[in-house]
């Protein structure tokens, strides 16, 4: 086993470490389609021997020959580390510099076997969200970051380390770029070849940033949407006895089964994969499981009559179980489903992110490879019959929502019928989770903000808890919309039941819905307690990239946006390069993430709390750019209660001034003003 000194020391070539075949314990990426002729994979393997000297090559040609052949990338197995994967305290990092220790901190989390869905593919979630595009990239940043100094920043292309720059203090440590790709060749099939040759990398969201925190970071969002969704559509908040179906217990979807038994309702998810199902029922998210529908049908009706929060896995194909669900509706009349949704990797659709229904998992693996035509056909028909059960549900009284994974935008591509009218191309029947659930959380600035504790100390996680629950209670005890104060009352029961429900899974991290003033304040307090000694390590903040500033998706997070913008990512990018300048620790912008490559740009950060004065200065300076930046372009675009947030912080700070629209109180002088010109 080596250390984690060893891992900093470089690349090993001297001697090269020995051949590694694949380790079939642990689950690996879908072969990927490469696209390649005769040259571009002379290229790909070009690119990848570039990083060892020519002494190595005539011994690791063939081999990184034969992964792109077999695997459709080089991802360089013989250098996968022997030393174990996981978040180690930070005092163990041999770094200089104490912010280049919580990246390697967190660098390690998104590549621990029990966070990332195909850890020896660099893979951490969503079926091809990378951290690094191949192990020699890993060797090479662990080093880059243990000789880094506080007047050097990292910079990353893609997973690609181009080195340590010359800086100052005061500058981000890392920029990470993750599929920066010219716009008119941001296509599926272009991804395909680009990553095959090792030249670009499709970072999700936090994956290529590095601020995965394992599924609690999507069991928030999952309970928060779940619970709203039962308020808006059912008119409860009290969903006992009510039944949620989805897809998917991998990487971020595998959040969905502890959330149903959070917010207290029956969860019923289906998973192809058999183990990621049981990583879930080990890891105690998911309660039970099983591969026959009868049993599940059975096991429905019984939680139904004894009003029980219940877990179920389903071994097996969300569309067999919607049929199933259908099929029980017709013959007893009995609808069982009051909410649906799904969360597999629609961004994906082709690579094994959707499974089609006639095919088992291991079929569909093979076919993916073998005759990829085929196995779209497959999928797009497998799409067409699920959409078909939904509808037939929907139409009796289910709720049906896209979680943005993109599952109506690929339904629709595949002719399923899911346009409202039947009109192609219009309107989808079913609304987006953030249009119809959240939109008005992130126009208020509520967002998902976490962090981690690097230490590696439960203990400081609980104190953190404690800190977090008095500054909410603090600040809803203030004047605040209705909609705002049911915000923080959902967080504060979350954090207060947070320890019980055992969600930590790798770093010891946590994450809750705030908006500006309660990131703000939450930040300043974790500061002084580190300072002061009640937190013995430092913290790092962060939050997802679907956030309020973070992201522009048309398909999703920025789907409520009106004024015909929704396209455009200004937002985003400017997010990120305000950030650089206002504290963050690292930032990163991404291509893709959520709803897929080229539908979405997205940028995440990192910010390193050590206690001193200078960090809070940092964490006060970038936290309200990171919220505000987003409530003004919402503000912007018509949103009235953005404009009402905005305007509430220009209020309280007096070097904010955004630009406010005026309101037309009349839409008829539109028209006129045309046909005055006739």
């Amino acid at each position: 086993m080596s250390t984690l000194t060893d891992v900093c020391r470089g690349l090993p070539i001297d001697p090269l470490p020995p051949v590694q075949s694949r380790d079939h314990t642990v689950p690996h990426a879908p072969v990927r389609n490469t696209r390649l002729d005769s040259e571009e994979r002379k290229l790909s393997l070009q690119n990848a021997l570039r990083y060892f000297p020519p002494q190595c090559h005539n011994e690791i040609a063939p081999e990184f020959a034969r992964e792109l052949l077999d695997y459709g990338h080089i991802y360089m197995y013989r250098f996968r580390p022997a030393l174990p994967m996981r978040a180690y305290p930070i005092e163990e990092y041999p770094a200089k510099c104490r912010q280049a220790a919580a990246i390697m901190h967190m660098i390690m989390n998104n590549l621990d076997p029990a966070v990332a869905q195909f850890p020896h593919e660099l893979v951490t979630y969503g079926n091809n969200g990378q951290v690094l595009s191949n192990w020699a990239q890993f060797w090479l940043v662990m080093y880059y970051l243990a000789e880094m100094t506080e007047e050097q920043t990292l910079v990353m292309y893609s997973g690609h380390p181009l080195g340590l720059f010359p800086s100052s203090p005061s500058a981000p440590r890392l920029v990470i770029t993750n599929g920066m790709v010219i716009p008119n060749f941001s296509s599926k099939e272009e991804y395909d070849r680009m990553f095959a040759m090792g030249v670009t990398m499709y970072g999700q969201m936090t994956a290529g940033s590095y601020c995965y925190i394992g599924p609690q970071g999507i069991v928030h969002g999952t309970t928060i949407t779940v619970m709203n969704a039962g308020r808006k559509y059912l008119g409860l908040g009290d969903l006992r006895g009510k039944v949620f179906v989805s897809s998917g217990l991998g990487g971020m979807s595998g959040a969905q089964a502890k959330a149903a038994t959070i917010v207290g309702c029956i969860g019923v998810i289906a998973e192809v994969n058999p183990s990621a199902l049981r990583k879930r029922h080990a890891q105690g998210w998911l309660m039970e499981w099983s591969t026959d529908l009868d049993e599940i049908i059975d096991r429905i009706k019984r939680a139904k009559r004894e009003v029980q929060p219940l877990s179920i896995g389903y071994q097996g194909n969300i569309v067999d179980l919607w049929e199933k669900l259908v099929w029980e509706y017709k013959a007893t009349g009995e609808l069982l489903v009051e909410l649906g949704s799904d969360q597999t990797s629609l961004h994906d659709p082709f690579g094994g992110g959707y499974y089609p229904v006639q095919l088992s998992f291991e079929d569909s693996q093979a076919m993916i490879r073998d005759d990829p035509m085929r196995f779209k056909e497959l999928v797009e028909e497998s799409l067409r019959r699920q959409v078909s059960a939904i509808n037939i549900l929907s139409d009796v009284g289910m709720h049906f929502w896209d979680y943005g994974n993109g599952f109506l935008k690929e339904a629709g591509k595949a002719n399923a019928a899911v346009y409202r009218g039947g009109k192609k191309n219009g309107p989808f029947s079913y609304p987006s989770y953030v249009e119809d659930i959240l939109g008005d959380i992130f126009s208020l600035g509520f967002g998902p903000f976490r962090w981690v504790c690097t230490s590696g100390c439960a203990a400081d996680l609980q104190v953190t808890d404690n800190i977090a629950l008095s500054v909410m209670e603090t600040i809803k005890k203030r004047g605040m919309s209705d909609l705002a104060r049911q915000q923080y009352e959902d967080n504060v029961k979350w954090i207060q039941e947070a320890s019980s429900h055992k969600l930590v899974v790798g770093s010891q991290a946590r994450i809750l819905y705030s908006n500006e003033e309660g990131r703000r304040t939450i930040a300043q307090e974790f500061n002084k307690a580190i300072a002061n000694g009640k937190i013995r390590g430092p913290i790092v903040l962060s939050r997802d990239h679907h956030d309020v500033s973070g992201t522009d998706s048309p398909f999703r997070e920025t789907a409520n946006i009106t004024d015909g913008s929704k396209f455009c990512a200004d937002m985003a990018i400017q997010n990120v390069i305000g950030g650089a300048f206002r504290g963050a620790t690292w930032v990163a912008i991404h291509n893709g993430g959520g709803t897929g490559w080229g539908d979405v740009i997205n940028g995440g950060f990192g910010l390193v709390l050590d206690g001193s004065d200078e960090a809070e200065q940092r964490a006060n300076a970038f936290l309200s750019w990171d919220v505000l930046n987003g409530v003004a372009r919402r503000s912007w675009s018509g949103n009235a209660k953005a404009r009402e947030t905005i305007c509430a912080a220009m209020a309280d700070n007096q070097g904010l001034a955004v630009t406010v629209p005026h309101e037309v109180h009349d839409p008829k002088l539109l028209d006129q003003a045309f046909a005055m010109l006739n």
